[in-house]
């Protein structure tokens, strides 16, 4: 009898190890939500400097502004034509081409336009050329802000009286929302183009003259607006949380690699996020 009741589980030691694992989950359930949160409140804040610094001082030092715009425009466009090209032909061949070639096997040749300006225009070439560009660009400027916030060189502008957002974020913000919206252009071509001699070679009976007829009637002056609209949006976004998480915290140099992961991360959510307001703005018009 004593050994039985010895061997007896008591009552609420059975819930006992099972309470500080909940309580641990919770708080760091509890603990991300507010990084998030104060993530978001610092993105904000940089955001509404960043735009005060881009209006108030739109025409400031341009012999010093003008030629750092136009060498972050040649980095992040100029130089992602190969790769941008590469992508283009690439998912023209596999995606439109094969589309066409369904659409025509099926009797349905007549919205191909239609699905084209849907999938290449609207959705497919911003994100992708934004993507790219986070990739190529965006991770490097992290790189770049952070080691020279971690190196002194911050405080050192402004100990000279420069502004380091004006000098620092603002070339590149326009160099960025104007290599994605020239890069989404170029790539939107470059996929039509490839997608029908895709198709072509499969001997689809569309006439070129047809396919390009169907593309002009499917786009409308909404479709141009919102294109602009869209990839300038990218690529503020892309530039501004790069540069937050660059310049805004003090930073040693072994912390640049997490930075740099963070603001990939946090600009994949943002643009993505973006995309999705596109689609309702798109649905409702």
């Amino acid at each position: 009898m004593e050994n039985r009741s010895a061997a007896a589980p008591q009552p609420g030691l059975e819930h006992a190890p099972t309470t500080p694992w909940l309580l641990g989950h919770l708080d760091s359930i509890g603990r991300n939500i507010i990084g998030s949160l104060q993530t978001a409140q610092g993105l904000i804040a940089f955001t509404l400097i960043t735009l005060g610094v881009a209006v108030t001082r739109f025409n400031a030092s341009p012999r010093v502004i003008h030629p750092l715009i136009r060498s972050q425009i040649y980095r992040a466009g100029v130089r992602l034509l190969p790769i941008i090209s590469f992508l283009a032909c690439a998912l023209g061949l596999m995606i439109i081409g094969q589309t066409v070639a369904l659409l025509t096997r099926v009797g349905a040749q007549n919205l191909a336009g239609t699905v084209m300006v849907t999938v290449v225009v609207r959705e497919l070439g911003p994100l992708a050329a934004a993507l790219v560009v986070l990739a190529r660009v965006g991770a490097a400027y992290v790189i770049e802000l952070g080691t020279a916030r971690a190196l002194g060189e911050v405080e050192a502008l402004d100990a000279l009286c420069i502004d380091p957002i004006h000098y620092m974020v603002i070339p590149r913000m326009v160099g960025l929302a104007l290599s994605i919206f020239s890069l989404t252009v170029y790539f939107i071509l470059v996929t039509l183009v490839s997608g029908y001699l895709f198709a072509f070679v499969q001997d689809v009976p569309l006439l070129p003259g047809d396919y390009f007829k169907q593309l002009a009637v499917a786009l409308s002056w909404e479709d141009f607006a919102l294109l602009a609209l869209k990839t300038f949006s990218f690529g503020v976004v892309i530039a501004v949380v790069s540069c937050y998480h660059g310049l805004a915290q003090p930073l040693r140099l072994e912390q640049v690699s997490g930075a740099t992961t963070r603001a990939v991360v946090q600009s994949v959510v943002a643009c993505v996020s973006l995309d999705v307001l596109f689609i309702i703005v798109y649905l409702v018009t």
